[in-house]
């Protein structure tokens, strides 16, 4: 157990932290070859031994955010504070800038659409039409949209930037836990879940303001499991929208099995629709073997999710929404 718990953590820290949050860097590599904290780690369920939950757990408990070897003197000593909270909060993030990345193929899709995600949180990335976008490209800086929130993204071909914001005209959401964006310390937590770094200031204030777009007007989610609720949801979508089904990060938290009956209930929901359908999936590789199978060999995907529309995987999305690169798919 210990052995598997600290290949996670030196992979969070390696892979994912790695040039984004030092701090978060230190932390898991320093846990993953700390037997004394993996073995606190390894009486936990499962699910609460996640990094980012352990880690945001330990900042809402009001850890000091001091490198490794006094941080786990503190960590050790608010143990059960931290399992406390790790308990009552789940790994929820919501990046509304990955819209960023979403609307480069939002924008090419016949509309009006009908927008479903799963796995949705408080639903901020089912917004897109009330932000606006500034893609930095090879060519110069582009500006899509006319709104107060702004969403930055490095795009590596000029050609994948959207001309447009879409129509949308119903939108939905399925998740285990729906948060409100209307309550504080809900947003607060979804804050607090952002890594910390000089690189994600502008993540969290980007987070608030959306926060606050969403709860004056909070889109409709489902609270449910995405392998029960996705038909029923998808069927009342509007017939004569586009569906565009979509998800970030979320397949990884189903075992192999889910992930293959989420993509038949895709395939099931595709058939009902007469084929006015997209499916958009942003997931870590591996997630998919299906879409791994069609990615260029060799191709480095860390820190980055793969993109795919019906399966044909199209441009590597930045985890926080920042960077959209498609040329490696020419």
């Amino acid at each position: 157990m210990t052995e598997r718990l600290a290949t996670t953590y030196d992979d969070f820290g390696r892979r994912w932290a790695h040039g984004t949050s030092p701090l978060y860097e230190n932390w898991a590599t320093g846990i993953a070859g700390d037997p004394g904290i993996l073995a606190l780690l390894a009486a936990l369920p499962p699910a609460m031994q996640q990094p980012n939950r352990i880690f945001a757990a330990a900042r809402w408990a009001g850890s000091p955010l001091e490198p490794f070897p006094q941080w786990r003197e503190w960590l050790e000593a608010h143990w059960e504070q931290v399992a406390e909270i790790a308990a009552s909060r789940t790994t929820q993030t919501n990046e509304p800038a990955r819209c960023a990345t979403l609307l480069p193929q939002l924008a090419r899709i016949p509309g009006p659409l009908a927008l479903l995600e799963v796995g949705t949180a408080a639903g901020l990335c089912l917004l897109p039409d009330r932000y606006a976008y500034e893609y930095t490209a090879p060519g110069g800086i582009h500006r899509v949209g006319d709104a107060p929130v702004v969403m930055p993204c490095r795009v590596d071909d000029d050609e994948a930037v959207p001309q447009r914001v879409p129509e949308v005209v119903w939108r939905r959401g399925i998740d285990l836990s729906p948060i409100d964006p209307r309550d504080t310390a809900a947003v607060d937590w979804l804050g607090t879940l952002i890594w910390p770094g000089p690189d994600h200031d502008g993540r969290v204030a980007r987070l608030r303001a959306a926060a606050e777009i969403a709860a004056a007007d909070p889109p409709d989610i489902v609270r449910g499991d995405l392998l029960e609720t996705l038909p029923e949801v998808a069927a009342s979508a509007p017939a004569d929208a586009t569906l565009v089904i979509f998800h970030s990060a979320v397949l990884l938290y189903l075992d192999q099995d889910g992930r293959r009956r989420f993509v038949e209930l895709v395939e099931r929901v595709r058939a009902a629709r007469d084929g006015r359908m997209v499916w958009i999936s942003n997931e870590s590789s591996g997630t998919l073997p299906e879409v791994d199978a069609r990615m260029p060999k060799g191709l480095d995907t860390d820190r980055r999710f793969v993109q795919s529309v019906d399966g044909v995987p199209v441009a590597l999305a930045g985890q926080h929404g920042a960077t959209y690169e498609v040329r490696p798919f020419f």
